[in-house]
């Protein structure tokens, strides 16, 4: 038998994972004296195939196989009205499919083995240890880019409140955010127990303070909480993955919600340029049909910003406000409908 596993040996015996063997996930060959002969036709990443957890954890598997974080579909319908029907069907076939399928998390992915984020793979976890639930770690694998480094205040902003009071990802994001609650959802949009504020902060009409009873009640429907209540810059991506890599720099912007066209929040940009998928013979016939912007739940949430100091912030000073001179350049022509010009505040004699 070939000795060079990176398993701790002290996990054959108490986990019931290796009970059946390596081979009983992995294939390969067992009885083969080298590294080459025992990784005959191993399959590396055997959680891949849902059909492999599903022998023990049937009921889990079977719903993770319609949510979100396995069909990775949201990505299509977020990009999908760029094309004509043509080109969506060549997007389906040469990139979904190709890219951004390859990033779908697999059962491994969070409860055995980190993914590589970046270039860069941490390994096994433990010599190969299953884990229950390990979120502190686990979800930063593949949100560590832009939202876990915001929560904890790595990207250079104010860690949010929310992360020193202790609280992590599962305080807020259920079990069925995780794995799916077997519904085949088209996106997160969908979904209607989402996370919110408001599950927690059901004090509107009740604050101590007049001033802050009155901010709510003024700026509900009209303004999201993050759209007071982040603290700082967060990450804006400045081009996309395909051809350069991606790369990102702080920034801070306000507008209306693309989603309802009416509400002001925090945006994110989104750079798709008109020829991110020129590769694949791509067009893009429709690129002005969605914005470069999106609402964003941004994660360094704080009690006291600059916009619940001071209504000046917005109405005077229109701080960090998207405006048409800052659109993101040789973007779609759908940005220019998400700025928003704020009035000042009527002074009454």
């Amino acid at each position: 038998m070939y000795k060079g596993y990176l398993v701790d040996k002290n996990l054959l015996a108490k986990d019931p994972h290796f009970a059946m063997g390596c081979k009983f996930c992995h294939k390969g060959d067992e009885n083969g004296g080298t590294k080459e002969s025992a990784h005959k036709n191993l399959v590396k990443r055997p959680s891949d195939n849902l059909k492999t957890c599903s022998m023990c954890h049937r009921q889990i598997a079977d719903t993770y196989g319609k949510s979100l974080h396995y069909t990775t579909i949201g990505q299509r319908q977020g990009v999908m009205k760029r094309f004509s029907s043509e080109e969506l069907k060549q997007f389906d076939e040469k990139v979904f499919q190709q890219s951004c399928r390859s990033c779908h998390a697999s059962c491994g992915g969070c409860h055995v083995k980190a993914p590589a984020v970046g270039g860069i793979s941490i390994g096994l976890i433990q010599g190969h240890k299953f884990i229950k639930k390990d979120e502190g770690k686990t979800c930063a694998f593949c949100h560590g880019g832009r939202v876990y480094p915001e929560y904890t205040g790595e990207y250079g902003g104010k860690p949010d409140v929310h992360y020193q009071k202790g609280m992590l990802c599962m305080d807020c994001h259920k079990k069925s955010d995780m794995h799916g609650d077997g519904t085949a959802y088209l996106s997160k949009q969908d979904v209607k127990d989402r996370p919110a504020c408001t599950n927690c902060h059901r004090t509107l009409g009740q604050e101590a303070k007049l001033t802050t009873r009155a901010a709510h009640t003024r700026h509900t429907g009209k303004v999201t909480c993050y759209g007071c209540h982040s603290s700082a810059e967060y990450r804006q991506c400045s081009n996309c993955h395909l051809d350069t890599g991606s790369t990102a720099k702080p920034g801070f912007l306000l507008g209306l919600n693309p989603r309802d066209g009416k509400t002001l929040t925090t945006l994110r940009l989104i750079p798709t340029v008109r020829d991110s998928f020129k590769h694949a013979g791509i067009a893009m016939s429709n690129y002005d049909s969605l914005p470069n912007y999106w609402n964003t739940p941004a994660h360094n949430i704080r009690k006291r910003t600059d916009r619940t100091r001071s209504c000046d912030a917005c109405h005077t000073d229109k701080a960090g406000f998207l405006t048409r001179e800052g659109l993101f350049e040789k973007g779609s022509k759908a940005n220019e409908g998400l700025i928003y010009n704020i009035k000042p505040i009527p002074i009454h004699k």
